[in-house]
């Protein structure tokens, strides 16, 4: 037996042996440092970029390259069907995709006549913990990047949309609203 095997062996039989015991739990970190990680970020991007509409931009840009990451994991762990139509779509945003990665469930609503457009809203939004907007920032978008992430997985499952957060409690609203608006449905072109 190598070296490497019996390292595998001894780094694998410890691992188990701590996820029985439940010292580990690699899937899950808690929602306080989530909020506190995510504060950090903001807070640095704000001290960079000095200008409102830029962070805005940024946080939405950093949330688009989760989401094209994250859809990966969603499809791998989820033992979600083919989504039919996008009202299809939204539910599982709302049901299965929020829970897992937010640890909140939203209730998708205001759907228009042409089933292309949605609100996700969430009653509860774990990344407003232990934030207040000085008025210097009133214009922040503080949750974006779940917007960003959001658009990131629709862009990898083939849809182009518009995703941006219409109401934030941050703000003073009664609710966290997500506007989910589809744009276009991407194709696919192959070469022959």
């Amino acid at each position: 037996m190598c070296i490497r095997d019996r390292y595998q062996r001894r780094v694998h039989g410890e691992s188990v042996k701590m996820k029985k015991s439940g010292l580990i739990k690699p899937e899950k970190i808690s929602c306080e440092l989530l909020t506190l990680t995510y504060g950090a970020i903001v807070s640095q991007i704000v001290q960079d970029y000095e200008n409102v509409h830029e962070v805005n931009q940024k946080l939405d840009e950093f949330g688009f390259n989760m989401g094209k990451r994250l859809i990966d994991e969603f499809l791998a762990k989820s033992a979600k069907e083919t989504c039919l139509n996008f009202r299809d779509v939204a539910e599982t945003i709302a049901k299965s995709a929020l829970p897992m990665f937010l640890g909140v469930p939203a209730d998708v609503t205001n759907f228009n006549e042409k089933d292309n457009s949605f609100s996700l809203e969430l009653k509860d939004n774990p990344l407003n913990d232990y934030v207040e907007l000085p008025e210097a920032l009133s214009g922040l978008n503080y949750s974006s990047i779940i917007a960003g992430a959001i658009r990131g997985a629709l862009e990898m499952l083939q849809y182009r949309a518009k995703v941006e957060v219409v109401k934030d409690t941050l703000k003073g609203d009664d609710k966290n609203e997500i506007r989910v608006e589809l744009k276009e449905i991407i194709s696919l072109k192959l070469d022959e």
